[in-house]
């Protein structure tokens, strides 16, 4: 063999071995991406009554918006912001002159009227005196009735416009037509203001609710009456007993979340307008029988729109997506239902990081 010809097939046998030195390192560094390393936690079944919680917030059973029935300008406001109030109370004053003036009118007019009436009532009694004695005509007698029926027309007129009046009168004061509190302010001393036109919010003091917005897959485990759990953030050691009394017809357009009005129980005195809670309602006994497991929070994946999570397969430890329903979502647990067993191993942290079918390197955790 020529030098030139030993040349080429040494350089054959070079490019021969780097390849394969190649493709093996390429598996290797594949194994090694593929065998990652993840936190799991065993699967176990929860104990107790199934439960569930939503956020809510206590609100007034009854609100209103609190306007005058007359138009004029603000001359006085006497009430702000959380004021409490009693029922009927004067929160604001308008300017009174004109409607003073017209209610003067009207009494005058008035006046004038019952005096009309008592001098073509004494008109008339006279010329039907005088008509028995045939002392006057028909016709005079007839103009006699004519006015007297006037009279007493205008009477009532005068009555009506004088009642109207007065009303008026009085509408330049706003009452509080319920005990309560004050919740808003709309009109400012010095605006003049329309009939109608809001001034203040008046939150009713008869009773109190806890208002929450319930998903829709969990719909079906509420029902007017249900009894549930208020625990209010404010006051963390205290839990107050509450009433569905309301479900909204329908969904929310925007969240697909249906409201529920929770009447709370007197008791709660402490409970004011406004304070954040968290409600809890307890699944019916048939419900509370289904399969429950209590994960991290920071398990939960979602496939879509459907939250899942990933279970580590044995025997080889790859990963494969599992669909789950949750059930209640706290700050760090979080528990589902589905197609999962006690013993079953699920990643508990890094759910973003893995793939379906990757090879894992399981480290367990402990449970929640």
């Amino acid at each position: 063999m020529t030098h030139s010809a030993s040349r080429w097939v040494y350089r054959l046998a070079a490019i021969a071995c780097s390849t394969l030195v190649l493709a093996a390192c390429g598996k290797h560094e594949t194994d090694v991406v593929r065998q990652k390393q993840v936190s799991v936690v065993k699967v176990s079944a929860s104990s107790g009554p199934g439960q569930w919680q939503v956020p809510g917030q206590v609100g007034a059973r009854e609100e209103t918006t609190l306007s005058f029935r007359t138009d004029g300008k603000i001359i006085e406001r006497a009430v702000r912001i959380g004021d409490q109030v009693a029922k009927d109370q004067v929160l604001a004053q308008l300017d009174p002159v004109p409607a003073r003036q017209g209610h003067d009118s009207a009494q005058a007019q008035l006046a004038a009227a019952r005096k009309g009436l008592e001098f073509a009532t004494s008109q008339r009694k006279r010329d039907q005196q005088q008509a028995r004695a045939q002392l006057i005509s028909r016709a005079q007698l007839e103009q006699s009735e004519n006015a007297y029926a006037q009279a007493k027309a205008a009477l009532t007129q005068a009555e009506q416009q004088a009642a109207q009046a007065s009303d008026r009168l009085s509408y330049t004061k706003l009452k509080a037509m319920h005990a309560g509190v004050i919740t808003a302010e709309h009109a400012q001393t010095g605006q003049n203001v329309a009939p109608g036109q809001p001034v203040y919010s008046l939150a009713w003091s008869e009773g109190k609710d806890v208002i929450g917005d319930i998903p829709e897959r969990l719909l079906a485990s509420v029902s007017v009456g249900q009894q549930a759990s208020v625990r209010l953030n404010a006051l963390p050691d205290q839990v107050f007993p509450a009433t569905v009394r309301e479900i909204a017809p329908a969904a929310d357009p925007v969240s697909r979340t249906f409201r529920v009005k929770l009447t709370l129980d007197p008791g709660a005195v402490q409970a004011r307008l406004g304070m954040t809670a968290s409600i809890v309602f307890t699944y019916p006994d048939d419900e509370g029988a289904s399969p429950r497991f209590s994960l991290p929070a920071t398990a939960l994946f979602h496939d879509g729109d459907v939250p899942a999570v990933w279970l580590v397969q044995q025997p080889d430890s790859t990963l494969v997506l599992r669909q789950v329903t949750v059930i209640s979502q706290g700050a760090n647990t979080v528990e589902v239902s589905g197609d999962l067993k006690p013993g079953d191993m699920v990643v508990a942290q890094g759910v973003h990081t893995v793939s379906k079918g990757m090879k894992v390197v399981a480290s367990q955790e402990q449970a929640p």
